[in-house]
């Protein structure tokens, strides 16, 4: 099992929640007004000088899927290129 976090512009909800949907995801936990900053984006914290904000969300998926969804976020990542998208995987060992 694998544990993939997407973190991403909230200007792409709608297409980060539709590439879950269409991949079969069925459960996740997201975290909305995330604040960050990363290389390629500016500061996305909420404020009147970085009024932007990221979401974040997490599942977890059997590990065949994950590659199938990492490599959805990859294509998405080319077409939205103006906003943040970072994925990150780890193992899960359990899950109760």
């Amino acid at each position: 099992m694998k544990l993939m976090i997407i973190c991403y512009n909230e200007a792409i909800d709608d297409e980060v929640i539709e590439l879950l949907e269409q991949a079969g995801v069925e459960g996740y936990t997201k975290w909305t007004k995330v604040q960050g900053k990363g290389k390629t984006s500016g500061p996305h914290l909420i404020t009147a000088i970085w009024p932007k904000a990221n979401n974040a969300l997490f599942t977890v998926l059997p590990e065949k899927n994950a590659y199938d969804i990492f490599d959805r976020i990859r294509k998405l990542k080319s077409r939205v290129t103006k906003e943040g998208l970072k994925a990150f995987m780890w193992e899960v060992e359990d899950i109760t």
